[in-house]
C-alpha cells in the first residue's frame, strides 16, 4: 500500500510520500534511544510543562488538523474537531496526574519484615523506546492515548502510522517538536508494514503497542514474543448493545444510532450487534431504523454531514460482501443495504439495519467496519447474554436496563473489557480501556495504561546496621 493521502470522498490522490530508507530509519531509532537516556531523568514537572504546551498548540491547530484528518480518512469534520479536543483533554489529564499515578508504593513494614527487609518500595521506571503501530480510523486520538502517558512516564516513542494518514502522522511529530520536547522524544516513521519487523527486532526498541486488525496484532505479537518484548494490543470489536424491558427505549434507540455510526461506523468500540428483548423489540426497531434512515450522508467537510465515506474502496467492498452474504441467506434490510443513489465518486455506503440474522451468516461472526447494524430479538436476559458472548471479540458492551440484578448479571457474564450501562461506550483518560479474547490484551489510559510501559521495580532495603 503506498504512503499517500487519498481523499475517500472522491478517490483523488492528493499527495504521496516516499518511505524512509534503512539508513534514515536507523538514524531515527538511534536518536530515539539517545533521547531516552536523558529524557528518562527529567522531572515530572518538566514533562508536564511540555505536554501542556503541546495541548495548547493542538487547541490552536484544531481546525486545520481536523480538516487534514477528514481529507485523509473521511470522518465528518465536526467529529474530527471533537477528536482533536479529546486529545488535548487527555494530554492535560496525564500532565496533571502522571506523577501521582507513578508514585512509589510502600508495602507495610510488617508485611515485608519476614523477607529480612527493614522496608521496601515499588518504583516505576520507563522501559525505553516504544514502537506504536497505529490505525487510520482515529488517526490523532489512537496515537495521543499512547503518546501522552508514554512520554509522561519518561519513555520515547516511534510512530508507524497507517499508510493512508501520513500528513496526520507528520503533524504529530511536529506538534511535539514545537512544544519543546527534546529531539528524538517522538518521531514518525514513514515506512511500510513490511519494515515493522526489523524495527521491532532492533535491540534499542524496548516494547510495542498496536491498535488495529487481528492479523496485524498477531504479526506484531509474534515478533515481539520471539524477542521477548512487552506488547499491548487493542484489536477488533463486535460490541453488543443490549436493551431490556426496563430501559428508556426512546433514549436507547437515539443513542444506538450514534453508537453505530460514530466515525462513519469505523470504530472498534462502536456498538454493532443490537440485542433487544421481545417486549420492547418492535418499538426499538422502529425508532432505531428511523434514526438511521434520517442521517445525512455526504461530503465530510460539510458541517451538516452525519456520515461520510468509508476510508477506502477496499473497506467498502469488504462491508458490501458481508451485507450481500447476509441478504442472500435470508436477512432483511430495514433500511440501507446499498450504496447511496447519486454518488458515483467516493466510497459511501448507506446506514443500514439488518434483521433476521442467523449463525450461518458471516456478519454474525465477523466485525462490520462501517455503518451497518445487526438487530436481534431475544426472549430473556439469558438468551441476550448468550448471544452477546457469541463472538470471538470482547472489547466493550452497552446494556440498557434499570434493573440492578440484571446489571450485576451483565457485569459478571459479559466477556468484554467494559460494560457501559444506559449510555454509549467511549474511552476516557481516567478509565482503563482494552479487551479480552481476540480483541487483544493489556490496557490503555488511566493508571493501568501508563504503567504498561514501565519497569515495575522492587526496591528492598536490608536491616540497618547496629549502632555503636
Amino acid at each position: 500500500m503506498p504512503i499517500a493521502t487519498v481523499n475517500p470522498a472522491d478517490g483523488e490522490t492528493i499527495r504521496t510520500f516516499d518511505a524512509l530508507d534503512e539508513q534514515e530509519t536507523e538514524r531515527r531509532i538511534a536518536t530515539a534511544h539517545r533521547a531516552f537516556r536523558s529524557f528518562r531523568t527529567t522531572a515530572f514537572a518538566e514533562r508536564a510543562a511540555l505536554l501542556h504546551r503541546a495541548a495548547d498548540l493542538l487547541d490552536e491547530d484544531q481546525q486545520d488538523i481536523a480538516r487534514t484528518m477528514t481529507t485523509e480518512m473521511g470522518k465528518p469534520v465536526k467529529a474530527a474537531r471533537a477528536e482533536a479536543a479529546k486529545c488535548a483533554k487527555a494530554m492535560r489529564w496525564y500532565a496533571d496526574n502522571a506523577e501521582r499515578l507513578l508514585a512509589d508504593e510502600h508495602p507495610a513494614d510488617a508485611d515485608v519484615k519476614d523477607s529480612g527487609a527493614s522496608h521496601a518500595r515499588v518504583h516505576y521506571r520507563p522501559l525505553g523506546v516504544v514502537l506504536a503501530v497505529m490505525p487510520w480510523n482515529f488517526p490523532l486520538w489512537q496515537v495521543m492515548r499512547f503518546a501522552a502517558p508514554a512520554l509522561m512516564a519518561g519513555n520515547t516513542g516511534l510512530l508507524k502510522h497507517a499508510s493512508n494518514v501520513p500528513q496526520t502522522a507528520l503533524y504529530i511529530e511536529d506538534l511535539f517538536t514545537r512544544a519543546g520536547f527534546p529531539e528524538g522524544c517522538f518521531q514518525t516513521l514513514l515506512i511500510g508494514s513490511g519494515a515493522v519487523e526489523s524495527v521491532l527486532r532492533d535491540p534499542r526498541v524496548a516494547a510495542a503497542t498496536l491498535t488495529g486488525s487481528e492479523p496485524a496484532g498477531r504479526a506484531v505479537a509474534s515478533v515481539a514474543g520471539d524477542e521477548v518484548k512487552k506488547t499491548v494490543l487493542e484489536l477488533g470489536g463486535s460490541d453488543p448493545f443490549l436493551v431490556m424491558p426496563s430501559a428508556d427505549v426512546e433514549k436507547a434507540a437515539a443513542t444506538a444510532v450514534t453508537a453505530r455510526v460514530q466515525n462513519n461506523g469505523q470504530s472498534c468500540i462502536a456498538a454493532k450487534r443490537f440485542i433487544v428483548h421481545t417486549d420492547v423489540y418492535d418499538e426499538f426497531a422502529e425508532r432505531f431504523t428511523a434514526g438511521m434512515r434520517a442521517l445525512t450522508v455526504g461530503d465530510p467537510q460539510e458541517e451538516s454531514t452525519d456520515v461520510g465515506p468509508l476510508s477506502s474502496e477496499q473497506g467498502r467492498a469488504d462491508l458490501e460482501e458481508l451485507v450481500t452474504d447476509a441478504l442472500g441467506k435470508g436477512a432483511t434490510a430495514l433500511c440501507g443495504g446499498r450504496r447511496p443513489d447519486g454518488r458515483e465518486r467516493g466510497w459511501f455506503y448507506e446506514p443500514t439495519v439488518l434483521t433476521g440474522i442467523t449463525p450461518d451468516m458471516r456478519i454474525h461472526r465477523e466485525e462490520t467496519f462501517g455503518p451497518v447494524a445487526t438487530l436481534y430479538r431475544v426472549a430473556d436476559l439469558d438468551e441476550a447474554l448468550e448471544l452477546a458472548d457469541d463472538t470471538p471479540f470482547g472489547l466493550s458492551s452497552n446494556v440498557w436496563t434499570r434493573d440492578e440484578q440484571e446489571m450485576e448479571r451483565c457485569v459478571r457474564d459479559i466477556d468484554a473489557g467494559g460494560v457501559f450501562f444506559n449510555g454509549m461506550t467511549a474511552s476516557h483518560p481516567a478509565l482503563p480501556f482494552g479487551g479480552v479474547k481476540r480483541s487483544g490484551y493489556g490496557r490503555e489510559l488511566a493508571g493501568h495504561g501508563i504503567r504498561e510501559f514501565c519497569n515495575v521495580t522492587t526496591v528492598w532495603y536490608g536491616p540497618a546496621p547496629d549502632a555503636g
